[in-house]
C-alpha cells in the first residue's frame, strides 16, 4: 500500500466499517445505520414551476437495493412525485432524507427533528415518513434467539417505541412543515419475511411449556404498530398508506366474502386496536400472503421483496445514495400520463406500489 493512500483509508474507516456490517445483515436487523439522501427532480417539459416533495424515513424510504453505495432511483416517494407532476403539470422535486437500519427514535430525531429545515421551504407540498421496520425486526431477531421460557417483552417494547415516535413525528411535522404544505402523510409496514417465520420458535411458552409459531407472535404485533400508525394519521391530520393491505392481500377476492383481499386487510377509520388486530390476525389470515408473490389475479403474481426477503422490489436504474454520498439530479418522467391514475406497473413491484398508494392522497391542486 502507498503511504499517500493510508491518510484518506484512515478517513473512510468510520464510514465504512458501520455500512459493511449492514451490507453483511441485509434484514437491516443491526444497529448499524447508513445515510441514504436522494433529491431527484421530475423535470416535467414546458414547465416552470417546482414544488417539493420531502420523504422521511428508513430503508424502506430509502430505496435500499443491498447495496451501501446506491439506492433505487425510483423509490416509492418518487414514484409519488411522478404522479403529481402529471396531476399539477409541474415539476416535482422528491427529497428523501433517510437513514436505512434506523429505529423509529433514530429516524424522529435524527432525520424528522434534525433534517426539518427540508420540509420547510416555501415550495413544500407534500410531507411523507415512515418508521418502525427496524424496531420490528430487531425485536424478531431478539425473539427467534430465545431460548428457554420466551420472553413477549421485546415484542411489547418494540410496539411501544413504534407508538411514541410515530405520534412524536406527527406532532413535530404539524408545528414545523411550511404552512402551505397540501399534504402530511405515513405510511405502515408490510410483513417481510411472512413465510419464513412459519416456523416453531426456539424457545417456550410460559404458560404452556410448547413453543409457539412464530407468524403467531409477530403477525398482532406488526397490526397493533400498523393499527396506531393509521389511527393517530386519523387523530393528527394525517393521511395512511396501507402498505400491509397492498403488499399482503391479493388484489381478488380469495375467499368469496364479496370483498378484495387488499381492500378487505385495510384499515378502517373507526376500528379500535382489539377489532383490527383480530381482523387481521383472525378473520382474515387466511387471506394474508408474503409479499414475495403478490397475487394481482388468481393466475397472476408479482415479487413484490428483494432477495433479501425484507425490502421492496424497484423498477428502474439506481443512483448514489449512502457510502460515497448522496445524489441531487433531475430527469424526464417516464411516463407522462395516466390511465385511471395508474402508470403500466403500477401493481408489479413494492415501490411501484407504494408511489402509487401514496399518489392516491395527492391533492388536486398545489
Amino acid at each position: 500500500m502507498t503511504d499517500h493512500l493510508r491518510p484518506t483509508l484512515r478517513a473512510l474507516l468510520p464510514r465504512l466499517l458501520p455500512a459493511l456490517a449492514i451490507a453483511a445483515c441485509a434484514s437491516q436487523a443491526a444497529a448499524s445505520t447508513l445515510n441514504q439522501n436522494v433529491s431527484w427532480t421530475i423535470d416535467r417539459a414546458g414547465t416552470t414551476s417546482k414544488y417539493r416533495v420531502v420523504a422521511y424515513g428508513d430503508s424502506i424510504f430509502a430505496g435500499y437495493n443491498t447495496s451501501v453505495t446506491n439506492a433505487a432511483k425510483y423509490a416509492a416517494p418518487t414514484v409519488q412525485a411522478e404522479y403529481l407532476s402529471a396531476l399539477w403539470n409541474a415539476d416535482i422535486e422528491s427529497v428523501r432524507r433517510t437513514k436505512s437500519g434506523a429505529i423509529a427514535s433514530d429516524v424522529y430525531q435524527n432525520k424528522i427533528v434534525a433534517e426539518k429545515s427540508y420540509m420547510q421551504a416555501s415550495n413544500t407540498r407534500v410531507v411523507a415518513f415512515e418508521m418502525c421496520g427496524n424496531d420490528g425486526l430487531q425485536a424478531r431477531t431478539n425473539y427467534k434467539g430465545q431460548s428457554g421460557t420466551c420472553n413477549d417483552a421485546v415484542l411489547t417494547t418494540a410496539v411501544n417505541n413504534c407508538k411514541a415516535n410515530v405520534s412524536a413525528a406527527m406532532d413535530f411535522i404539524n408545528a414545523n412543515a411550511y404552512a402551505g404544505t397540501k399534504l402530511k402523510i405515513v405510511a405502515n409496514l408490510h410483513y417481510p419475511g411472512y413465510a419464513a417465520d412459519n416456523t416453531q420458535s426456539k424457545c417456550t411458552d410460559a404458560a404452556t411449556g410448547a413453543t409457539v409459531k412464530l407468524q403467531d407472535k409477530f403477525l398482532p404485533a406488526i397490526a397493533k404498530m400498523n393499527y396506531w400508525m393509521c389511527e393517530y394519521a386519523r387523530q393528527k391530520g394525517f393521511q395512511c398508506v396501507d402498505n400491509f393491505a397492498q403488499y399482503m392481500g391479493a388484489d381478488y377476492d380469495s375467499n368469496g366474502d364479496g370483498k378484495i383481499d387488499s381492500e378487505a386487510l385495510r384499515y378502517v377509520a373507526g376500528d379500535t386496536e382489539a377489532s383490527y388486530v383480530t381482523r387481521i390476525a383472525t378473520t382474515l389470515r387466511s387471506t394474508i400472503r408474503d409479499a414475495n408473490t403478490h397475487f394481482v389475479s388468481a393466475s397472476s403474481s408479482f415479487d413484490y421483496i428483494q432477495s433479501d426477503d425484507t425490502h421492496p422490489t424497484f423498477s428502474g436504474s439506481s443512483v448514489n445514495a449512502g457510502l460515497l454520498g448522496g445524489t441531487t439530479g433531475s430527469g424526464a418522467p417516464r411516463y407522462t400520463s395516466f390511465v385511471g391514475g395508474k402508470n403500466p406497473i403500477w401493481n408489479q413491484y413494492g415501490h411501484e406500489r407504494m408511489g402509487w398508494s401514496l399518489s392516491t392522497y395527492n391533492p388536486a391542486t398545489p
